[in-house]
């Protein structure tokens, strides 16, 4: 499911980090990246899942608003709503809310203004190239251990869009996330809350 893999919580325990100072390269393109999420926002995000031999293994598409590390996800059988702290996954299908804490190893696209606002503290940064289009390639490799060893970002350098997210895993599988869709849009508070009293009917699994 879409929701399970962008909330993936590191389950391996790697032994190396990356160390070093930031590429200055690559810190021109991640500060005007995030300067795009610095408002309320919305987009649609494509999660592809390739296994270890680079096969496709799923697809997966969600409209997303977004507001300051708050964040509403919407598919046809469940949503994913965060207030920057809490986390609700509704699964519509079994009629159930899951409710747990966002925590420190919760690297998602849903919430790309957080992962780029805190890069310098997490990841080592790396600038890569610059592709014919325009498109800053950046890869972020993590200071502690992760379940994964990159994330390579793909940025616009002229509009400072942040275009593809690539999690990249020890095992050689990989998750593209690709963003269309980007716009301004007024985001109301309630849209990043989950309100039981609004569904009366479904089951709530506190997991805090």
């Amino acid at each position: 499911m879409l929701a399970m893999a962008v909330v993936y919580t590191a389950s391996a325990q790697i032994t190396h980090a990356s160390q070093g100072r930031l590429d200055e390269n690559a810190t021109m393109a991640l500060k005007k990246a995030s300067d795009r999420f610095g408002q309320n926002v919305s987009f649609n995000v494509t999660l592809t899942t390739l296994d270890s031999q680079h096969k496709k293994t799923g697809s997966y598409t969600a409209e997303v608003r977004y507001n300051k590390g708050k964040y509403r996800l919407v598919m046809p059988d469940q949503e994913l709503v965060c207030d920057g702290t809490t986390v609700w996954q509704w699964n519509k299908q079994a009629n159930e809310v899951t409710v747990s804490t966002l925590g420190d190893d919760d690297i998602d696209l849903m919430n790309p203004g957080r992962l780029l606002a805190n890069y310098d503290r997490d990841f080592k940064a790396k600038y890569i190239r610059t592709d014919d289009d325009g498109t800053a390639v950046i890869d972020l490799q993590p200071r502690s251990a992760r379940s994964y060893h990159k994330i390579r970002l793909l940025v616009d350098e002229e509009t400072g869009l942040l275009k593809r997210m690539e999690v990249h895993r020890f095992d050689s599988s990989r998750e593209l996330y690709d963003i269309s869709n980007f716009k301004r849009t007024a985001n109301a508070a309630s849209q990043f809350t989950f309100d039981p009293a609004r569904h009366p009917d479904v089951e709530i699994i506190d997991m805090r």
